[in-house]
């Protein structure tokens, strides 16, 4: 099979398979089997472009034109190449642990659940593979809109205002800011492609360059940069498998993957070096990595204090490319599989104690990891990889920021990373120590409290194992990322 065949059939898996989906309503088994053969067929065909793309291959198909002369493309290069593999590897993962989620906690409407899931997996393959920027906005949209009836997947009047604001931000940047930044480009450079070394060298020059980078950045409210990030505590209404794609598998990754995308392919490390443009980012950047760190530490709600982590994480990516350097670029893309894989591990472990449980508050948690081991210890090694202790897969990502950071002459971002070290430290290790040193409370008696189902439980202690793989797996993350950063 040709790899242009392949690229569409990586698109076309996880759309099919919502036809299997919402044809077996009234046959879980069968659903949910549909759901995790796709969820592998996909991971397969993804894997199967890696080789290519190795050699220095860039597989490209065109789907068909929307505009003359501006067709929906889908191209893989080495960054596309990481984060749809990122999607790929934990969409199965994630179904197998929805399985024991939905039925554990009995909750309604999963066959919808399933196909809005693997459309939002589709948009996310779509948006990894963007050939331009015109096709990016598409399947970023379509992201959006997939994932909607998820955040209000519980239909309570909490779930319909977080959906709300869900799609009033993301929709408004999107199309108030992105939709302008891209027109803005097709009117100044005459082209919309994903181009190595950029596309806007000798076409826009002084403060409009810091203007576009920021109608990019900021357009792109996936990102969830403040002040753009409210929208991400608010959805953690929805069931914890919703938070976990969210959080690690499509939505937030789609973010930061499209500006670090935006950075490298549309503007170039190299102009913005050169024109100091991005020096206002690292600001924006630091300042989220920093305070939602802080707000972190104030949540008692488990899924609350994640979700401002995953805010501050984020931030790094931005600086990663904010800094322009070769270093940088590839710290922050690293971290975006590294996080994926921490986070998730995370998430997961939040809905197998509410699923045991069903608590939500991190007060109401001590002496709980005794008698769920399996659970509160890969929290633990999801926090030490998030927090970038070797040997976790997080400590990499981290490692090549700093580097990067001493290669710009960044001393004071290089703090900024340090010091946030130390704040997720204060805001991930108590909850692994409650549960394991503090006394049971008399609300959670050992008779009374046990892990989840395998359906659970495996798929944590999956994903805790990868963040320790990742650490071993870094010079070949290195190797495929190398060519985005060459100058």
């Amino acid at each position: 099979m040709s790899s242009e065949a392949v690229l569409l059939l990586a698109l076309f898996i996880p759309l099919a398979s919502t036809v299997f989906i919402a044809a077996n309503d009234t046959r879980p088994d069968w659903r949910e089997g549909a759901t995790l053969l796709a969820s592998l067929l996909l991971l397969g065909t993804v894997l199967s472009l890696l080789p290519e793309v190795l050699a220095g291959g860039r597989p490209s198909v065109d789907l068909f034109e929307l505009i003359p002369g501006l067709p929906l493309r889908l191209t893989v290069e080495p960054l596309g190449m990481m984060f749809a593999g990122v999607a790929a590897l934990l969409w199965p993962l994630n179904s197998l642990y929805s399985i024991g989620y939905m039925r554990g906690n009995k909750e309604q409407h999963q066959t919808r659940f399933y196909v809005c899931f693997a459309v939002a997996i589709a948009s996310a393959i779509g948006v990894a593979f963007s050939g331009n920027l015109l096709t990016l906005f598409v399947f970023y949209e379509a992201l959006t809109l997939s994932t909607y009836p998820l955040v209000t997947h519980k239909g309570t009047p909490e779930a319909m205002r977080a959906g709300r604001l869900y799609l009033g931000i993301l929709l408004g940047t999107s199309i108030g800011l992105l939709l302008l930044a891209i027109v803005w480009t097709w009117r100044i450079a005459g082209v919309l492609d994903f181009t190595p070394g950029g596309i806007l060298a000798g076409h826009i020059e002084g403060p409009a360059i810091a203007v576009l980078l920021a109608l990019f950045v900021f357009g792109i409210g996936k990102a969830a940069l403040m002040p753009f990030h409210h929208w991400l505590p608010a959805a953690m209404v929805a069931p914890t498998p919703v938070s976990a794609l969210l959080h690690a598998v499509a939505v937030v990754k789609a973010g930061v993957f499209a500006v670090m995308k935006v950075i490298v392919y549309v503007f170039g490390i190299d102009f913005l070096s050169a024109t100091s443009a991005s020096q206002w980012l690292m600001w924006v950047a630091a300042l989220t990595i920093l305070l939602a760190s802080c707000v972190a530490m104030t949540q008692d709600n488990l899924k609350a204090r994640l979700a401002y982590s995953t805010i501050s994480q984020l931030g790094y990516v931005v600086l990663g490319a904010a800094l322009a350097t070769s270093l940088g670029v590839i710290g922050g893309s690293m971290q975006i599989a590294m996080h994926a894989m921490g986070k998730i591990t995370l998430f997961f472990c939040a809905g197998a104690i509410y699923t045991a449980t069903h608590k939500t508050e991190i007060s109401q948690m001590d002496g709980l990891g005794r008698v769920m081991p399996f659970t509160f210890g890969a929290f633990l090694i999801g926090s030490l990889s998030i927090i970038g202790l070797p040997p976790l897969g997080g400590s990499w990502s981290k490692w090549y920021l700093l580097a990067g950071t001493a290669d710009a002459g960044q001393w004071a971002m290089m703090a900024v990373l340090l010091v946030s070290s130390l704040l997720n430290v204060a805001y991930l290790l108590p909850i692994a120590a409650r549960g394991f040193f503090a006394p049971l409370t008399h609300e959670t008696g050992e008779v009374s409290v046990r892990e989840t189902p395998l359906a659970c439980i495996v798929p944590l202690c999956l994903t805790a194992s990868g963040c320790v793989l990742l650490f071993f797996s870094a010079d070949a993350l290195y190797t495929l990322l190398a060519p985005i950063a060459t100058r």
